[in-house]
């Protein structure tokens, strides 16, 4: 096919570029002019519309929220949905983060899959259809977004307060097949002010601080509790941890000086969204400290409520949440990240519900539970789920082009995950993992292969021709 040979003689500079754009740390900073998530993610942004205008695209920055390039003409616009920012790359990488470095067959790097790579082959899918010299009968704008990990979606907020949106469009931040159905998403923190314990004769231990996560959609994967020792309870502790270790499979660390004990959690970092694919480190840490002998306070009975209520679970059962439809299956809990000290207490929760069921179902569920334990639920920034029917048009075009280049059936999933394609109508997730791969978005050592990223290039390069022609 004449679509192939463009793509794979653009191989290089395919590659180049999604490196160039992993080897900058585009992980949220603090807000400048300009750049209202850090200065690097829009120095992510500058190189990506610099690539673009290279290759001949029209480009135009919003304020540094977001950005476009596009080809074409016609009143209708076809989106392609990418964003620019990171989750920060956690511990435990074999190979630089922020490398890009390429090992047998795979480039390795923080974005690589999760959606700097996805990203650099929409770019060149774009170019290699501009190059086939089809005429454009709809535009194709590449929308490029630098704030999709922390959930807000401030980036397109802006954007599309703007700029039109398109009339249909994908995202390639997810799985192939074909993604047309992505559950519901609700981020809040179970909160709780303590009252101080006065009574210094408590013969227990006291929580001083916990410590743990980094992003409420990332399964976090280290967690560290100080405790305060009245007493010796040296013996106590250690039996608890090896407890822990042999009869759980825990990885803990402990360290005792003066007073103090502190444990240490290790967890295995995974997407939000697939919590079960990752070992909680705050769930595993809590769930060691509920068993020692604690001081009986407020911020007893918090750690108590979470080991309680969501312990090592990700269905929600024990918080009486647990719900599932036919569509999207069973909702998906995760605990991401706890700030707890003697004064209060904070963890943040990330949801995934089901299609068919409504956030505030869910809330109401959570508020009942929480508030008999005089907890508050802190709202944060959620997303209504997606759902685009099998006879949609453009789901169609995409199940034909995936057939004929790989060979395989187009099914059509739904996953937990949030993409871009929920920012417009007509819209799905399609690529950029394919069946049976190993997931690495959100994880040590992500990666996306070569060979795939290739594959890719020429799966959007020949959707773009078949809803521009």
């Amino acid at each position: 096919m004449k679509l192939d040979k463009i793509v794979d003689s653009m191989k290089d500079d395919i590659i180049k570029a999604a490196q160039e754009l992993v080897r900058i740390r585009s992980i949220e900073g603090n807000p400048e002019p300009g750049a209202p998530f850090g200065s690097e993610i829009r120095r992510c942004l500058d190189k990506t519309l610099d690539i673009c205008r290279k290759l001949g695209l029209k480009t135009e920055n919003f304020d540094g929220y977001a950005g476009h390039a596009e080809y074409g003409e016609g009143d209708e616009i076809v989106g392609i949905l990418v964003h620019l920012d990171i989750v920060p790359e956690g511990s435990g990488w074999s190979h630089d983060p922020y490398g890009g470095e390429i090992a047998d067959g795979r480039i390795y790097g923080r974005g690589t899959i999760d959606d700097k790579g996805p990203a650099a082959a929409a770019i060149y899918a774009l170019k290699a259809v501009m190059d086939s010299g089809v005429k454009f009968n709809r535009r194709v704008r590449i929308i490029i977004g630098c704030d999709e990990e922390s959930g807000r979606w401030a980036c397109m907020k802006h954007y599309f307060k703007h700029a039109e949106a398109p009339m249909c469009g994908f995202s390639p931040d997810a799985d192939f097949p074909i993604i047309n159905s992505e559950m519901g998403i609700l981020i809040f923190n179970l909160e709780k002010e303590f009252e101080q314990n006065k009574d210094s004769s408590c013969g227990g231990l006291r929580i001083k601080r916990i410590k743990g996560g980094s992003k409420v959609n990332m399964v976090p994967d280290y967690c560290e509790c100080v405790l305060e020792m009245k007493k010796d309870f040296t013996d106590r502790i250690k039996k608890t941890v090896e407890y822990m270790r042999d009869m759980q499979n825990a990885k803990l660390e402990l360290e005792m000086e003066n007073d103090e004990c502190t444990i240490k959690s290790y967890g295995v970092s995974a997407h939000g969204a697939t919590p079960e694919k990752g070992v909680n480190a705050i769930s595993q840490l809590i769930s060691c400290i509920s068993k020692l002998p604690l001081c009986t306070s407020e911020g007893t009975g918090y750690i108590n409520f979470l080991n309680e209520h969501i312990g090592m679970e990700t269905d929600g059962k024990s918080f009486g949440a647990a719900m599932s439809d036919e569509i999207s299956g069973k909702l998906v809990f995760n605990l991401g990240t706890i700030d707890m000290d003697e004064r209060k207490g904070s963890v943040g929760i990330n949801i995934r519900y089901p299609v068919t069921k409504k956030g505030k179902e869910v809330y109401d569920i959570i508020r009942s539970k929480s508030s008999e334990a005089g907890i508050k639920v802190i709202e944060g920034d959620g997303q209504d789920p997606l759902y685009v029917p099998a006879d949609n048009f453009m789901i169609k075009i995409l199940q034909k082009v995936y057939e004929d280049v790989t060979g395989q059936k187009a099914d059509l999933i739904s996953i937990g995950g949030g993409t871009y394609a929920r920012a417009i109508k007509n819209a799905v997730a399609f690529g950029p993992l394919f069946p049976g791969k190993e997931e690495t978005a959100h994880q040590k050592d992500e990666y996306i292969e070569v060979d795939d990223l290739m594959t890719c290039t020429k799966l959007f390069a020949e959707a773009i021709y078949k809803l521009v022609e």
